[in-house]
């Protein structure tokens, strides 16, 4: 009865290119990077997340592979730098993966320089590897960074997120015999529709100038050696994305003019992943574009072509994961709506669809010769929220149709979801950023009415953090 002249595939297929890269159909279900993804129903069930590491290699050396080429046709005189935005994806697996193809690691709080330590100790990365500490620097974070340097770490960079933190680095170094290499973060303007108008990060762009002069040359102990920069919406060929990119290289001329020493532009990450089948992105393009200009700006302002730093997290490890379901059950709840349940809930799994309406690859595993239906898809949970659907997706959520009796379930697949969402969900009790549950204080009022204070438990210790991440 489901099967029909108009199937899924044949809505897909008409739709899209397909097969297309990491996605296909073998023997009537969809693989991904060539893996089946039946097999794997059928040997643990669902649902399950999945990793596939391969393609964390394959989304470095592209990258490396086009700034290079691109740095040789424009004849750029400086060097290219990828780095590994760690809070994207903490996991062992993820970071030693990444570690293999020889790039460098961006911090964001405390507890990940216990993770470039342990990555250290296991002979993952070495003493010479370049290490971009950003975020901002509590007493705890700042200590750390400085006991990298004490160990040797001399590639270890400090980024400034406020002129606050060059005073602390002064402080907490004055007694001890080495160099502190720092970056100047540069708040950038937001995007018009934006709530607010200027990044929280960073230096504002109007003080940086000032604030380079009042400590160059100030403390032979501290080298400034980068500027650094993040739109946050990404980088995309738009005039206000080059608009941005203009400002930070007109600041890195003035502010290479008053220290020469400096020799890096970290143009931070923004690489977009394909959310949709149809994605078009021409990453050669803004590559060389990226490059290019730079390379015209010091050419007009005499000045040395800076190394390029990048820190891609989402596009190194986001399209290796996925999140496959079964559909329990399909209910008709009026005319229009039919909802497929699925076997978990959606807020845990994938947050970002539920709180940024972020899109991913949404594909059945079988089924594919069924006609098809357009749907809304809920959770198990009993929050009003736990869904996903094509008015909050702006996309249309077309799936295959099933009878209630059929012997196999309908499976379905969210793809790309390997960038965030285990620590935005708090899978296992880690958290953004590798940011601490802070401790939790009982109150009560004893038989005479007192307070009575109680430590139900405490902030979670490094030790905590590392064993759920695999190290």
């Amino acid at each position: 009865m489901k099967k029909g002249r108009h199937s899924y595939f044949d809505l897909i297929d008409q739709s899209y290119y397909f097969p297309q890269e990491g996605f296909d159909i073998k023997d009537g279900h969809l693989s991904f990077h060539g893996l089946s993804m039946k097999y794997l129903i059928d040997k643990y069930g669902t649902p399950f997340k999945l990793m596939y590491l391969p393609k964390i290699s394959a989304q470095i050396r592209r990258a490396k592979n086009l700034f290079n080429r691109a740095i040789k046709k424009n004849n750029y005189g400086g060097s290219y730098h990828y780095s590994y935005c760690t809070k994207c994806c903490h996991f062992s697996h993820v970071l030693k993966k990444v570690c293999k193809e020889k790039v460098n690691i961006e911090t964001s709080s405390s507890y990940d320089i216990d993770i470039v330590l342990k990555l250290f100790s296991e002979g993952h990365i070495s003493k010479q590897t370049i290490l971009i500490h950003n975020g901002y620097k509590t007493k705890q974070y700042l200590q750390k960074i400085i006991g990298l340097n004490e160990m040797g770490f001399k590639n270890s960079i400090c980024v400034l997120d406020s002129k606050s933190e060059y005073t602390a680095i002064e402080k907490a170094i004055e007694d001890l015999d080495l160099t502190i290499k720092i970056g100047l973060r540069v708040a950038t303007d937001e995007e018009p529709q934006n709530s607010y108008y200027t990044s929280r990060l960073g230096i504002r762009p109007t003080e940086v100038e000032d604030f380079t002069k009042s400590i160059s040359g100030k403390n032979p102990k501290i080298e400034l050696k980068m500027i650094h920069f993040f739109i946050d919406s990404g980088i995309k060929d738009t005039p206000y994305y080059w608009g941005e990119f203009q400002k930070v290289l007109s600041i890195y001329g003035t502010i290479k003019k008053i220290c020469p020493s400096m020799k890096g532009i970290n143009i931070g990450g923004g690489f977009p992943i394909r959310n949709n089948l149809g994605f078009e992105y021409d990453f050669e393009y803004i590559i060389n574009e990226i490059v290019g200009s730079i390379r015209e700006f010091c050419q007009t302002e005499e000045l040395e072509e800076p190394d390029i730093f990048t820190e891609f997290g989402k596009y190194t490890v986001g399209e290796s994961g996925a999140v496959i379901f079964s559909v329990l059950e399909q209910k008709q709840q009026n005319d229009r709506e039919k909802w497929y349940i699925i076997d978990n809930s959606l807020m845990n799994t994938i947050p970002d669809a539920w709180s940024l309406s972020e899109k991913f690859i949404l594909l059945p595993i079988n089924k594919w010769s069924h006609s098809y239906d357009k749907v809304n898809i809920g959770g198990i949970s009993c929050d009003h929220s736990d869904y996903y659907n094509s008015e909050d997706m702006n996309q249309q959520v077309y799936l295959p149709e099933y009878d209630d009796g059929d012997i196999d379930p309908l499976y379905i697949g969210f793809f790309h979801t390997g960038a965030y969402q285990d620590s935005i969900s708090g899978y296992g009790g880690i958290k953004h950023c590798l940011i601490p549950s802070p401790k939790l204080i009982i109150v009560d009022r004893d038989d005479k009415g007192n307070y009575v204070d109680t430590v139900y438990r405490n902030e979670q210790s490094v030790e905590e953090m590392l064993e759920i991440l695999g190290y």
